[in-house]
């Protein structure tokens, strides 16, 4: 009878455990963010891990959530940038105004051992002047290197929590330290495949509909 009770206490702990994570995986923003209409423009800005690298043409993940959500979204993804050279590129990338910006970056500063507080510093930059510029962003966490990445277990870096509170704006968490686990996703140790492209494309619908952007 003892056990008995002790396995039910076991059984509740996991359930309310797996409801809190559940919960958190929503990744709901407490910032207003305005809801587009399907004439919207949504920049897609970072790395490879947004230009495409390992997808086949038109496989990109900008291109699978254009698809999806029936909004244009312009690929602002270049291989190999930094958080420092995403910041360079803003400028022009924003002149035409675009309705919201996915900021997906950082990969390229874990990998080359940049400062933590330089990129902390410059994805600082990349969301104030979009917000001095009025254009909603949405931030996406990025996987570093760890002990636990030797064994498929990816692991995001707490920057993106901290700046997500810091200046109120939508984090999704989660989706490529999912992908990026799982072999049949990647086409290389660092890259998606069309399908993992394809997945996050999906999770990236799946967020902006639950917090009412589309």
């Amino acid at each position: 009878m003892v056990l008995k009770k002790y396995f039910n206490s076991v059984i509740f702990i996991l359930i309310l455990s797996l409801i809190f994570l559940v919960s958190c995986g929503k990744n709901k923003a407490n910032a207003y963010y305005p809801k587009l209409s399907n004439s919207a423009t949504i920049l897609a800005l970072g790395d490879s891990l947004t230009e495409g690298y390992g997808a086949s043409k038109g496989a990109d993940y900008p291109a699978q959530l254009s698809q999806i959500i029936g909004i244009r979204v312009v690929n602002g993804g270049v291989s190999g940038d930094t958080s420092e050279q995403a910041l360079s590129r803003l400028s022009g990338l924003i002149s035409d105004k675009p309705d919201l910006i996915i900021l997906c970056i950082g990969g390229n500063d874990f990998l080359r051992k940049i400062p933590e507080s330089e990129t902390r510093r410059n994805i600082s930059a990349i969301i104030e002047k979009s917000q001095q510029e009025n254009i909603p962003i949405v931030m996406v966490a990025v996987p570093y290197l760890s002990m636990s990445a030797a064994f498929g277990m990816l692991q995001e870096h707490n920057l993106y929590d901290d700046l997500a509170q810091k200046y109120n704006i939508a984090l999704l968490k989660g989706a490529w330290a999912e992908i990026l686990g799982n072999e049949r996703l990647k086409s290389d140790q660092i890259h998606a495949n069309d399908q993992g492209y394809r997945l996050f494309a999906e999770k990236v619908a799946s967020f902006l509909k639950d917090n009412s952007i589309i």
